[in-house]
C-alpha cells in the first residue's frame, strides 16, 4: 500500500499535471528522474551547529565545505547561516524581508517558474527551514525524504568540488552533467503568504492566555525541560508549551516516520487545543522540521516564531519555566 505522505512516482509523474512537484515531500527516486528538468532547482541547505558545551555555547557555521565534498549532481548550496539570513538581526537564522530572501534565490538560480527541492545532510532540518522560508514567499518547493543519506544509500550519481570544475561520480564511478558555473539568473517575484511567521509579542500573548493559539516546542526533552546545555542564556521552555520533539517525527533512516504512525506521534500531543499551532525551537530550526510533518498531516494552521529562544531569552523580563 502507497504510503499518503509519499505519492507513488507513477502517478505524480509531471506529464499528468502543470506542477513539477507531487507535494512537499519527494524521494531520492523521484529526484534521481528529474534531475535533468530545466525547472528544477536543487539546495542543499546543511549548516553545521555544534550541540553545546555550556550553556551559551552557540557555534554555527556554513555547510559549503561539506556540499563542495559531495552533493547530487547539478545541486547548489543554500547558506542558511549568511545570505539567506537577515545578518542585522538581534539573533542567527533569521528570515531575511521577502525582497533580499528573493534576491538570494535569484544568484542560485531560482526564478519565476522554478521549483526547489530541498536537501541537507544534517537530519532534514536544515531543508525544512529553507522549505518554510520559500513557502513563505510562494516559491513552489519540497524536501528531499532523508536527505543527502537516501540519496548516498540509493546509489544515485554524486558530484564533488565546488561550482567551478567539479569531480562527478556515481556508484559505478560515473554520471551526467554538473551544472553550469554561473546559474541563469532571471527574475523571482517574491509573494509573500500572511501568517507564517510569528513575532515575540504575539507569543508572549498566547503564553499569558490572553490570545488564541497553542505554543509547541520542537526541541528535544532535554532542551525543553532545561536539564540539557543551551546555546542561550537561559534554559527551560516558554511558559504554556508543549513539547513535541522534531526528531522524533523521523525514523532511523531520516525519513518522516508512515503516515498512520506519524498521526499517532503528533496525535499524542496536539489533542485539539487552540488555533493556531505556533512553533518554536532554539532558533527556528527544528521547528521547521515540525511544521513540515504537521503540513504532511493535512494541518494549515501552521505558524513559526522566527526568532525562537535564543530572542526570547535575551530578555530576562520573559519567563522561563524547566521540568515538563
Amino acid at each position: 500500500m502507497t504510503d499518503p505522505l509519499r505519492p507513488d512516482p507513477v502517478l505524480s509523474d509531471p506529464v499528468l499535471s502543470d506542477a513539477l512537484l507531487p507535494g512537499p515531500l519527494v524521494d531520492d527516486v523521484w529526484l534521481s528522474a528529474r534531475l535533468g528538468d530545466p525547472r528544477l532547482v536543487v539546495l542543499d541547505a546543511t549548516a553545521l551547529l555544534p550541540s553545546p558545551r555550556h550553556d551559551g555555547d552557540h557555534r554555527s557555521g556554513t555547510g559549503r565545505a561539506e556540499w563542495a565534498e559531495r552533493h547530487i549532481p547539478g545541486s547548489r548550496h543554500a547558506d542558511l547561516t549568511g545570505e539567506l539570513s537577515d545578518q542585522g538581526a538581534p539573533y542567527h537564522f533569521a528570515v531575511p524581508a521577502p525582497e533580499a530572501l528573493a534576491a538570494a534565490l535569484q544568484r542560485l538560480g531560482v526564478r519565476d517558474g522554478s521549483e526547489v527541492v530541498a536537501y541537507d545532510s544534517g537530519g532534514g532540518i536544515w531543508a525544512a527551514r529553507l522549505w518554510w522560508m520559500l513557502r513563505s514567499i510562494s516559491v513552489p518547493v519540497a524536501v528531499l525524504d532523508g536527505g543527502w543519506q537516501a540519496w548516498e544509500t540509493g546509489g544515485h550519481p554524486i558530484a564533488r568540488g565546488d561550482e567551478t570544475g567539479s569531480d562527478e561520480t556515481g556508484s559505478d564511478e560515473t554520471g551526467g552533467g554538473e551544472a553550469s558555473a554561473t546559474p541563469a539568473i532571471g527574475p523571482l517575484t517574491p509573494v509573500p503568504r500572511p501568517g507564517m511567521w510569528t513575532g515575540i509579542e504575539t507569543v508572549g500573548a498566547v503564553s499569558r492566555g490572553e490570545r488564541p493559539g497553542t505554543l509547541v516546542c520542537a526541541l528535544p526533552p532535554g532542551g525543553f525541560d532545561g536539564s540539557a546545555f543551551t546555546r542561550y542564556s537561559r534554559r527551560g521552555h516558554i511558559p504554556g508549551s508543549l513539547s513535541l520533539p522534531g526528531r522524533g517525527l523521523l525514523d532511523g533512516t531520516g525519513r518522516f516516520l508512515p503516515a498512520a504512525e506519524l498521526a499517532e506521534r503528533v496525535g499524542a500531543v496536539l489533542k485539539g487545543e487552540e488555533s493556531p499551532v505556533i512553533l518554536y525551537c532554539g532558533g527556528g530550526i527544528s521547528a521547521a522540521g515540525t511544521a513540515l510533518a504537521l503540513t504532511l498531516l493535512g494541518r494549515q494552521d501552521i505558524t513559526l516564531y522566527d526568532g525562537s529562544l535564543e530572542e526570547w531569552s535575551q530578555d530576562p523580563s520573559r519567563p522561563l519555566t524547566t521540568g515538563t
